[in-house]
């Protein structure tokens, strides 16, 4: 069973300093937002933390433009959403393991062109739970998409990270964004460019910070990321296991509608066929393994367990530990 930080073991002062989830620091007060944007599980000795960088607003045909309208509209229904448009979520993890301080994923960031003001919030909820740029050693990207390279885009973030920063991504993800296609996507008018521009402005400002790999590497001692493909080419996820305890951080493999409707396309799914076989396969394997899931776009914190259900499948998000 895993164990949310924010209520762990005792433990001495300087454990307590240590710790990912220690939000009270020197000359910092605890963040005064409402709602929660962070959420604390140990899987084994490591931490991870789920952090919210905010909500994305977008039609709900993106959820599956393949359906038919009316089975969409039901699903909508049936899960008390609006038929339009809703909130998506935008979830990324801080995982430590030993000595290295892991960011998987860095948000979408702020980009003024697209009036999103209620997104790009990471950096300013890493700060709210005293996690200090400058100590992140890694970056694992799932992909290139904007609303996951974005917060390493904002001005002066860079100048903030350690200089021998290492940012993990696989080999095919950046191939992919020298000449990306769009002509199996179904977004809404503006973001194919402007995912175009993020990626570019990326490779070009963090060039000299990848670390490429083609299948699979180990960013540190239990912390796996694995080329998935699908949702776009290179799209990967991370594994986090620790004596009986495991995780899966899914990036954009999962979706909420894709546990009782697998083979619906998502607009952002480059490889629509091929993002439902990925699907597929991981929520059999989490369902078969009972390991915890993690996903961007799932509801915060974002943290359950898949389970079969006749042909299809069942979230199953766990009960709060605080």
């Amino acid at each position: 069973m895993t164990q949310a930080l924010a209520n762990p073991p005792r433990m001495d002062q300087q454990e307590k300093d240590k710790s990912l989830d220690n939000t009270r620091r020197a000359g910092r007060s605890a963040t005064d937002e409402l709602v929660p944007s962070r959420y604390a599980v140990k899987i084994g000795d490591i931490e991870v933390l789920v952090i919210s960088d905010g909500v994305l607003p977008l039609p709900t045909k993106m959820l599956g433009h393949n359906a038919d309208p009316t089975e969409r509209a039901a699903w909508l229904d049936h899960m008390f959403l609006p038929r339009d448009a809703f909130d998506w979520a935008l979830n990324a993890v801080v995982v430590r393991s030993g000595a290295q301080v892991i960011l998987i994923d860095a948000g979408l960031g702020l980009d003024p062109e697209l009036n999103l003001p209620r997104a790009g919030q990471l950096v300013k909820r890493l700060e709210g739970a005293g996690i200090e740029l400058g100590s992140v050693t890694d970056v694992v990207l799932t992909h290139m998409h904007m609303d996951h390279v974005g917060g390493l885009l904002v001005e002066g973030v860079k100048d903030r990270l350690r200089p021998d920063l290492r940012i993990h991504v696989a080999a095919a993800e950046v191939k992919f964004w020298e000449a990306p296609d769009f002509t199996r996507v179904n977004m809404p008018t503006g973001f194919p460019d402007a995912l175009r521009a993020a990626a570019k402005q990326f490779a070009k400002e963090y060039h000299d910070q990848l670390r490429l790999f083609d299948e699979e590497y180990e960013v540190a001692p239990g912390v796996v990321v694995s080329r998935t493909g699908g949702h776009t080419p290179g799209h990967s996820v991370v594994r986090v296991a620790s004596g009986n305890d495991r995780l899966m951080f899914a990036g954009d493999a999962v979706f909420a509608v894709g546990f009782e409707h697998p083979d619906w396309f998502n607009g952002f799914e480059h490889d629509p066929e091929e993002a439902a076989r990925v699907r597929v396969r991981l929520l059999r394997e989490l369902a078969a393994t009972g390991e915890l899931l993690v996903a961007t776009h799932m509801p915060f914190p974002s943290v359950g367990h898949v389970a079969v259900d006749g042909d299809a499948f069942r979230w199953v998000p766990v009960f709060w530990d605080y």
